[in-house]
């Protein structure tokens, strides 16, 4: 994996890279930017030129040693992952990443750009709640505590690490502090808002921008063989990020989902029938709580959309070919009256679930005050 395969982040590869060159790669970095800027890529970059053994005179890899061959698939010894993950049955009382490590390389071999619910598919999440355990902060503890397996660097890529609660991030403060010799550190999250203090002071901050849109164009249509018409339609979509780019050239079954229940509450929310939206309610409520709050997520992003469309300037929405279909009709009850209180409510929905308040009573609230905001906007 090499610096240049990184999607449109040539400064902070470029950064990185004098880095590996100079031989002053911090020991503990945080990479941080949205969801599918390429974070997790760079990341593996940084790793395949830190573990190479016969690395050129400007610090890449070779392509050849056996480090490099390892690299390839993701099993070099002293790479090490941590991830959101939840405690399987058959492990006893621990989550750790390594219980899905197999699921772990076989999406980085897919795409090295996806996202936390892609992720979630992959391992068969439902109702469990996902984390990084204090079982995992002692695992990779214990695992640094050996030597190297082949004498040089040694990564750690925690992704999400925004998923580390309290009590997991404190085990970590004094080996992110000061760790083993040679170990390097690498934390990702798309939300540095949500992570202790403490560790934000241990970590050297490098912000990604979101991908420009003629580099994602292009990459659509070098990597996805699209025509530059689509491509452009979809990186204008894409809001700087190829994960969600990806997504709509797949065809993200999830995001399908959402648009027919977002579609489908308002509707229902603005003809004032309540009995039909205890129903929607209980549907989303069978989810599990990764996914409602992926759904209030977009639920969010399309009440700025239906606002925006409002002003008639096109190419401030980012919209697709069925979301824009639906706002024709739908954007003029997201106006003044009512859209920061749209918002919010959505906003508050989204903390109560992951409070673990009832989900039904969640959303079927939710659903009560949106019939007299969208009455508000109509008027």
């Amino acid at each position: 994996m090499l610096f240049e395969e990184v999607i449109g982040q040539s400064e902070v590869t470029d950064t990185l890279l004098a880095m590996v060159r100079e031989g002053k790669v911090p020991h503990a970095l945080l990479f941080t930017g949205i969801e599918g800027c390429g974070k997790l890529p760079a990341a593996l970059a940084l790793a395949s030129h830190l573990l190479c053994s016969r690395p050129d005179s400007e610090g890449r890899p070779c392509g050849h040693c056996q480090a490099c061959h390892q690299m390839q698939r993701w099993v070099h010894p002293d790479l090490h992952f941590i991830f959101p993950v939840y405690k399987p049955k058959s492990s006893g009382s621990q989550a750790l990443s390594d219980h899905f490590i197999k699921e772990w390389r076989e999406q980085l071999a897919d795409s090295l750009y996806f996202s936390l619910s892609t992720w979630f598919n992959r391992i068969g999440l439902e109702k469990k709640q996902t984390l990084i355990s204090v079982a995992e902060a002692e695992h990779i503890i214990g695992k640094l505590s050996l030597v190297s397996s082949q004498g040089g660097h040694r990564v750690v890529i925690i992704w999400n690490a925004d998923q580390m609660n309290e009590a997991t991030a404190n085990k970590l403060l004094k080996i992110l502090e000061e760790p083993p010799q040679g170990v390097v550190f690498i934390l990702t999250t798309s939300h540095p808002e949500r992570m202790l203090a403490t560790i934000l002071s241990r970590t050297q901050r490098i912000d990604f921008p979101p991908i420009a849109e003629e580099t994602l164009s292009e990459a659509l249509v070098a990597r996805n063989g699209l025509g530059h018409d689509v491509a452009r339609q979809l990186a204008h979509i894409a809001t700087g990020s190829y994960t969600k780019a990806l997504e709509q050239v797949r065809g993200d079954e999830d995001q399908v989902v959402f648009f027919d229940l977002f579609a489908l509450l308002m509707r229902l929310c603005y003809a004032r029938k309540v009995k039909e939206l205890y129903a929607w309610a209980e549907q989303v409520a069978q989810w599990g709580r990764e996914k409602q709050k992926a759904f209030l997520d977009y639920a969010q992003h399309m009440v700025r959309e239906n606002f925006i469309y409002n002003f008639g300037q096109r190419q401030l929405n980012y919209q697709t070919a069925r979301e824009a279909d639906f706002s024709v009709r739908f954007a003029r009850f997201v106006n003044e009256q009512n859209v920061i209180s749209l918002t919010d409510e959505l906003a508050a929905a989204q903390r109560d679930i992951e409070q673990n308040v009832n989900a039904r009573m969640v959303f079927f609230d939710l659903a009560l005050k949106l019939i007299m905001l969208l009455l508000k906007g109509s008027r």
